[in-house]
């Protein structure tokens, strides 16, 4: 199923993504729900971020070739985005005016389905709702200067998702496409993880309960690229779809 949340006149729903329209569900994903016969075309609605996130987990330095001759991690490498950082498809990245660098990271983000605590890598993915194109916004001088990341990651805007969460694709081995302006920089298949997702999500909640809706921005390929003012970023995922967001320097 492809799931999207979106705003049709003025009320926030889930719905199912199918044929161009969207069906309205009865309840949200993360509960018992049914696909309705209320239904609105895709074009009509605004979509928004995919889900509502108590936290968010990314994870640093997961594919070879972004390591740059740096050493590969004998762990996850984990660190923390805020809930408001996350914007949805077509809102605008804003680059602070006092930041020097400003990269897309495209990503693949799990999004979790239920309340797990200490969960087997076996067992991992029956907590895993689907996935969703990401975008982690890094502020490179900033997260060269600070000891933690939390405004280099966290800044307002940093943290865009969508356009749909997708739950039956196999995600082991699907296209992560970074462009800017329509150029591409950065593309490669997650194949190439060096912690793949059934790891993650267990690592994670060996230290912290995943609750329905938190993401785990799986890391990012190659050289991601700088945003400027006026730019438009897009990441396309196989089997999920293009998230495109402008980018506004900070007025």
């Amino acid at each position: 199923m492809k799931i999207a949340r979106y705003l049709a006149h003025g009320q926030i729903s889930y719905g199912a993504v199918e044929e161009g329209n969207v069906k309205e569900l009865s309840a949200s994903p993360f509960e018992p729900h049914e696909v309705t016969d209320h239904t609105h075309p895709l074009s009509d609605v605004k979509l928004l971020a995919p889900c509502v996130p108590t936290k968010i987990l990314a994870i640093g330095l997961n594919y070879s070739s972004h390591l740059h001759d740096r050493p590969g991690p004998t762990e996850p490498m984990v660190f923390y985005k805020t809930p408001s950082s996350v914007i949805g498809p077509g809102d605008t990245i804003i680059r602070p005016k006092d930041t020097a660098k400003l990269d897309a990271e495209a990503e693949l983000v799990v999004v979790i389905k239920d309340r797990c605590r200490n969960v087997s890598k076996e067992n991992a993915m029956q907590h895993v709702l689907g996935y969703t194109c990401g975008n982690d916004v890094s502020a490179r001088d900033w997260q060269e200067a600070d000891r933690n990341w939390w405004r280099a990651k966290s800044t307002d805007t940093f943290s865009p998702a969508g356009p749909f969460i997708v739950t039956d694709i196999n995600p082991s081995n699907i296209r992560v496409t970074g462009r800017i302006n329509g150029k591409e920089v950065q593309s490669e298949t997650t194949s190439y993880l060096i912690f793949d997702i059934p790891t993650l999500v267990s690592y994670t909640s060996k230290f912290v309960t995943l609750e329905p809706g938190d993401m785990i921005y799986t890391g990012t390929p190659g050289t991601p690229g700088e945003m400027k003012d006026g730019d438009v970023c897009e990441i396309e995922i196989e089997g999920i779809g293009i998230l495109s967001n402008p980018v506004e320097l900070e007025r």
